[in-house]
């Protein structure tokens, strides 16, 4: 290879990354600094996907947060749905008797740039509002600032089947969700970005569903233990009290 073209080619590569880089680095930053603006009411209706002027969405009543309260805060969210095989309470075996054991990232985009804003998974509540299930359950569903750490936790309040409504469109893919809040805790440093959240919304699923066919490996008693990962994709909307 001629030697000019190769440091031409590296030259050019290594000058995408960079501004690959940069433009990740400088939506990570604004991110960050409208979330802190933000909470502390400094900034602009207009302001993105952490503005308190996003169009909550239409949806069915019995998964639409109650009156006086707002999205303000949009993810959309790609990860799986964990199932395990155990006992079902009809005879037989079927995957997960309980909910499925989500583990997500939820992304905003700035700038053309996917950037990484929360965490979804499941967690036991740590619950400094000493509200929530008593005795606490295994666990709950967690969502858990990538920016400040300050984390909520919710459970399910009600749903609709996927593919029954325009919010929620895709047969075969998991239920679409209303989830209200029972916990919050702020991140190490006094974070607050998702303390004040009160619903959850997860809308447009695809994927995520467990497997209809019990030969995936939920067939007998022996397969009892067997676990699976499947793919899913969703929005999730965040919802706080009005002002």
């Amino acid at each position: 290879m001629n030697n000019n073209y190769s440091k031409k080619f590296q030259g050019g590569a290594a000058a995408r990354i960079a501004r690959g880089t940069i433009a990740v680095a400088f939506a990570v930053l604004t991110v960050s600094g409208i979330l802190y603006a933000r909470e502390r009411g400094q900034v602009k209706r207009e302001e993105s996907n952490f503005s308190s002027s996003i169009p909550s969405p239409t949806t069915p009543e019995r998964i639409t947060p109650p009156t006086g309260t707002s999205a303000f805060l949009l993810g959309n969210g790609v990860g799986t749905q964990g199932y395990v095989c155990l006992p079902s309470p009809t005879g037989g075996v079927s995957w997960t008797v309980n909910n499925a054991r989500p583990e997500a990232t939820l992304f905003t985009h700035l700038f053309g740039e996917a950037v990484q804003i929360i965490t979804h998974f499941l967690s036991p509540v740590v619950n400094p509002n000493d509200i929530g299930p008593k005795p606490p359950r295994f666990g709950d569903v967690t969502w858990q600032s990538s920016f400040d750490s300050s984390r909520v936790w919710a459970q399910k309040k009600d749903f609709i089947t996927a593919g029954t409504d325009a919010s929620c469109p895709n047969g075969g893919a998991i239920d679409c969700l209303l989830l209200q809040v029972i916990g919050s805790d702020e991140g190490p440093t006094g974070g607050k970005s998702l303390t004040k959240t009160t619903f959850i919304q997860r809308l447009n699923t695809k994927g995520g569903s467990a497997p209809a066919n019990p030969a995936t490996g939920c067939l007998a008693a022996t397969d009892v233990g067997h676990q699976v990962l499947v793919p899913y994709s969703a929005d999730y909307f965040f919802f706080r009290n009005d002002q």
